[in-house]
């Protein structure tokens, strides 16, 4: 038995995934982005970057499907479990035995990644392989199409990134895209065009969103005493947000789940 651990949970999500949705919220990320607005998940220990407790807790999966299957009624047809983060591939044998038994009671199953854990090779290869026999959906986002710019946005390259969508795309997994727009960084007609051809290639895209960056999260870390890099950027206008839509062609998308 393998022990996850959590971060929070949420249990009438709404935007994680189709219809009502049941969220975990792993501890423990690789990346910094700038816009993160989960800086609470970052460390994979017990304390924030501050020192202090970063609220999370250890439980099995079978514990933590129980709690998820009290709220199933409410899931209707569409929803089911999201397992969001921090990043919940990090914690990738705790995935693979909470998402077989989620498959196991019928439950459609989602995981919110960045794919920078993504190895195609030896063991965690086969890790990915084994989890996505019981994954339904991801929710997946290119942070920035440019390796260079992936890299000083978030702390990493995407050259692995960029591998996980293709290998996703070979075995043919349904994902939704989730493209956060930051004005000064991925809010750039070259990059939104460079990103648009790149999902051209792929066929097991079922949805493209734009997001819009905000600075919602700059209290968390003014709170975990974090520096806030994008404090001085404002969120897209809506010509922008629109511009980006239309270069990425969102609206040929259905979101069906399936």
């Amino acid at each position: 038995m393998t022990l996850g651990r959590i971060n929070k949970l949420e249990t009438f999500g709404s935007v994680d995934g189709p219809g009502i949705r049941f969220v975990v919220f792993t501890q423990g990320c690789p990346m910094r982005c700038k816009f993160c607005h989960n800086p609470e998940t970052w460390d994979f220990g017990t304390k924030s970057a501050n020192g202090t407790a970063n609220g999370s807790f250890e439980i099995s999966a079978e514990d933590l499907l129980k709690k998820a299957l009290r709220y199933k009624p409410y899931w209707g047809t569409d929803g089911g479990i999201t397992v969001s983060g921090g990043e919940p591939l990090a914690q990738i044998d705790f995935m693979i035995e909470f998402f077989e038994a989620a498959k196991s009671a019928g439950v459609h199953t989602c995981v919110d990644t960045c794919g920078v854990t993504f190895r195609p090779t030896g063991e965690p290869f086969a890790k990915i392989e084994r989890l996505m026999k019981s994954t339904d959906l991801l929710l997946v986002d290119i942070k920035h199409i440019d390796a260079d710019a992936h890299k000083e946005l978030t702390g990493h390259g995407n050259e692995n990134i960029i591998e996980f969508f293709r290998y996703l795309d070979r075995i043919q997994k349904p994902i939704w895209i989730r493209h956060v727009l930051v004005p000064g960084i991925s809010d750039n007609d070259e990059a939104l065009t460079r990103t648009r051809d790149f999902i051209r290639t792929l066929h097991n895209v079922k949805r493209v969103e734009v997001l819009p960056y905000h600075a919602f999260a700059l209290s968390k870390y003014k709170e975990l005493k974090i520096d806030y890099a994008l404090k001085d950027t404002q969120s897209p206008t809506a010509e922008r947000v629109a511009n980006a839509n239309e270069i990425l062609e969102t609206a040929k998308y259905t979101g069906w789940k399936e």
